[in-house]
């Protein structure tokens, strides 16, 4: 298995209610091949280097995933087909990936996260100063 990061470039357009249904369709691909996915990154809408079928910005997305070739073939006809996808690009990172030490990673990291977003149980007070 191989691990693959695609970035897609969606409408700006469609709004939350239009994008959700693209977004979940991609995500949803990756199980039904047997793939694994690692992390789904949304940028956010930025402004386009260059405009995009008359669009200026575009909404991006970026899908960290292990795979074969057969589930990247999907993703990109699935992007071929679909009007509300701009663009969309795929690299290869790395060759013959363990998936059971992507999954302990990916543990790893939610627990790192959710540690984080807890923040220290007890939170020291301000400390006063001797006055001159």
């Amino acid at each position: 298995m191989q691990r693959y990061e695609t970035i897609f470039i969606i409408d700006p357009d469609l709004g939350e209610e239009g994008r959700a249904p693209v977004v979940e369709r991609l995500v949803q691909l990756i199980p039904q091949r047997n793939g694994v996915l690692v992390e789904e990154d949304h940028w956010g809408a930025r402004k386009l280097a260059y405009p995009i079928r008359k669009k200026q910005r575009g909404y991006y997305l970026r899908l960290d995933y292990c795979g074969d070739g057969a589930l990247v073939g999907e993703l990109e006809r699935f992007c071929r087909i679909d009007d509300r996808l701009l663009k969309y690009m795929t690299v290869k990172l790395a060759d013959d990936v363990n998936v059971d030490e992507v999954q302990a990673e990916m543990a790893e990291r939610a627990a790192a996260k959710a540690a984080a977003e807890a923040g220290p149980t007890a939170e020291a007070g301000p400390t006063a100063e001797a006055g001159s």
